[in-house]
């Protein structure tokens, strides 16, 4: 039987909630909690908790180059012979090849997508830069038997791709081809900011990468993955060793992904003294000084000389070369004992204590900082060339832009080289889920920036409402949207800050660092050198951590919902301050956050209640009881600006 103090207290939770109602709202709890979110099925390939599947592969694709430099034309020639290992179970009669430096012709779908009047990945453009691979030859050294053979292939080139159709079927579980490709192109001066020449007083820069046909990938999720490549959208690659030779004039220095096989036959006795001293040193040992990048004694003038790389278990392989290079180098110190060589290459343009002559310490530094957080820098190397590319990453080498100084250099050298983790180790395909770089990235520099030099470059505490109206206005787009299918001017929030911010909002404040940390490694160290699905990341953390995080992917990553958190009313339980208040809570838009309510007495008395998210299960509506005893001064909704609330006008109820 009933009381008539609890009639009388569910009288008023029902007169509050009808009361409370708005009909504005368009928040959809179904919609948001469904337990539809997951794709139905899982298979042999890859598990319902995230991790590969017993019976998962990856296809191998090795390279051997031989190119050389053409330092008065701009030019590359190259011959690649690649090996491809098909570990898939179907047998192939063809296989796709991306050639990116087609993106620089001038019929290209890349360069039709060139604004009129806006700013162009290109450079300028009015240029007519005519560029694009010129293919010699393709040939065929070992077929699919492992016999010898030495017979041209059948290729289609379309846009930036080429399609080799095979003799007959490349087997299924291990079939290997070899086969060779000679090439050449013209140097882009500006190549998309990724690749490019700078002109310095004392010689060209030259960052080369996209410089050899490339294998596209074949998975078990879309077959071959040939999307062309458009200058937005990044790279997705299979992995596999390199073995690469570049011969260019004597006179200049080259810094390469990988391992330098011949020092002797290309560096000076000084160099290599000086190389061994840093592989020793915590400080920045100068290799080559900005006197003798002008000292013509220093270095052979004439003549061409070929330097010798290699490389295993990498998705790429880039490289720099300039003979205004002054070159400077330092230890990096890894968890597990293993030692690195942290280097920088740049012209005196670069060069100062507040600017290129720091770059090798944050190289230093946050290579350490991330292998002893997350995962082990694979690399013995790791090379930061000033560059006109402004910034872009290679395994082992990344091109950061020449006039950086302090923070800025600190950023870019950080965020490049954070990018050995997304996408060099956790092969996720760049060019349709460009958040699983980028904003992994950003999340992660975040973190190394607050280690580095007991925070020498912590930024100011942002304006977090503004930067929330901003990641989640009329304009933005989702997270979940393939890179070239964004607008130029949202791809800074939709692939860099809005993921990078959804992931520190999941360490902090949903999942705490020990879950988070530890489900993030869990999945670095599951998906290294593989491709996981944006599925694979979201499966790996709910099930290591331990929470169904559905409505968070849905809301933050899949859509572009909107949160909006609503203090609608306030009163006393039997119209009694002594017996506590009642805070009636209004969702009004598609996103659900857990809910921080701050509240302060008459008497100046504070408290925090933080609700969490399942109390937006069932409805719009939640009504919060407050155990205080006596008037309220004010209640307000997440005083710190923590979750992203788009309207703060509702946010707070004061006793007037």
């Amino acid at each position: 039987m009933l009381t008539k103090k609890i009639l009388s207290f569910l009288f008023l939770l029902i007169s509050i909630y009808a009361s409370a109602q708005n009909d504005s709202s368009i928040y959809d709890h179904h919609d948001l909690f469904t337990p539809n979110f997951y794709p139905s099925s899982v298979n042999e390939y890859r598990a319902s908790d995230g991790q590969p599947g017993p019976k998962y592969w990856t296809n191998k694709a090795s390279y051997q180059i031989q190119a050389t430099l053409d330092d008065i034309s701009d030019a590359i020639t190259g011959s690649v012979t690649i090996t491809y290992t098909n570990n898939s179970p179907k047998p192939m009669d063809f296989i796709w090849l991306y050639l990116d430096q087609n993106l620089y012709r001038l019929d290209s779908r890349g360069q039709a997508k060139t604004p009129a009047t806006s700013r162009s990945r290109y450079g300028d453009v009015n240029s007519r830069f005519e560029g694009g691979f010129n293919i010699k030859s393709v040939t065929l050294l070992t077929d699919e038997k492992g016999k010898v053979a030495s017979s041209s292939l059948a290729k289609i080139i379309s846009d930036t791709r080429m399609q080799l159709r095979l003799p007959s079927p490349l087997a299924a579980n291990g079939g290997t081809i070899r086969f060779k490709i000679d090439y050449s192109y013209l140097i882009p001066k500006y190549g998309s900011d990724r690749t490019g020449i700078l002109d310095t007083k004392n010689g060209k820069i030259y960052s080369i990468a996209q410089w050899y046909p490339r294998m596209c990938v074949f998975d078990d999720i879309e077959g071959w993955n040939t999307l062309p490549y458009l200058g937005a959208g990044e790279f997705y690659l299979d992995y596999g060793d390199y073995d690469y030779e570049i011969t260019a004039p004597a006179n200049l220095i080259i810094a390469g992904s990988g391992d330098l096989q011949n020092p002797k036959e290309v560096l000076t006795a000084a160099e290599i003294k000086r190389l061994t001293e840093a592989k020793q040193s915590d400080k920045t040992i100068m290799i080559r000084t900005a006197e003798e990048v002008t000292d013509p004694s220093y270095r052979p003038q004439k003549g061409n000389v070929t330097w010798h790389f290699k490389m295993k278990n990498a998705r790429d392989v880039s490289w720099a070369a300039s003979k205004a290079f002054i070159w400077d180098a330092a230890r990096i110190n890894f968890p597990s004992g293993r030692k690195g060589l942290a280097m920088s290459v740049y012209p005196v343009e670069s060069a100062g204590n507040d600017a290129w002559g720091r770059s090798t310490e944050y190289t230093k530094a946050c290579l350490e900082g991330y292998s002893k957080r997350w995962f082990e820098f694979p690399y013995d190397n790791a090379t930061n060339v000033a560059s006109n590319a402004s910034g872009m990453e290679y395994p082992g080498i990344v091109f950061c832009g020449y006039r950086a100084k302090g923070e800025r250099l600190w950023g870019v050298t950080d965020h490049e080289f954070g990018h050995t983790w997304f996408p060099m180790v956790v092969g996720s395909n760049e060019r349709k889920y460009g958040w699983m770089d980028e904003g992994f990235n950003t999340f992660i520099n975040v973190i190394s920036t607050e280690d580095f030099n007991n925070g020498e470059y912590i930024p100011q505490p942002s304006n977090k409402p503004h930067l929330y109206q901003y990641m989640f206005s009329k304009k933005s787009e989702p997270i979940m949207s393939t890179p070239d299918a964004i607008k130029e001017a949202n791809i800074g929030v939709a692939l860099y800050i809005k993921p990078g911010y959804a992931l520190g909002l999941l360490r902090n404040e949903i999942l705490g660092h020990d879950l988070f940390d530890y489900a993030f490694r869990e999945y670095i160290k599951r998906w290294a050198y593989k491709h996981p699905t944006p599925w694979d990341f979201f499966r790996t953390i709910e099930n290591v951590a331990g929470e169904d995080l559905g409505w968070f992917w849905k809301g933050m990553f899949i859509h572009n919902y909107k949160l909006d958190q609503a203090i609608s009313g306030v009163a006393y339980l039997n119209n009694d301050p002594s017996q506590g208040a009642l805070v009636n809570i209004e969702n009004l838009d598609k996103m659900a956050m857990p809910v921080y309510l701050q509240y302060e007495t008459i008497s100046g008395k504070t408290g925090m209640e933080k609700i969490p998210v399942e109390v937006w299960q069932n409805g719009s509506l939640w009504i919060q009881k407050l155990s205080t005893t006596e008037k309220l001064k004010s209640v307000t909704i997440d005083p710190e600006h923590v979750f992203p609330d788009i309207d703060l006008s509702n946010n707070t109820w004061t006793n007037n």
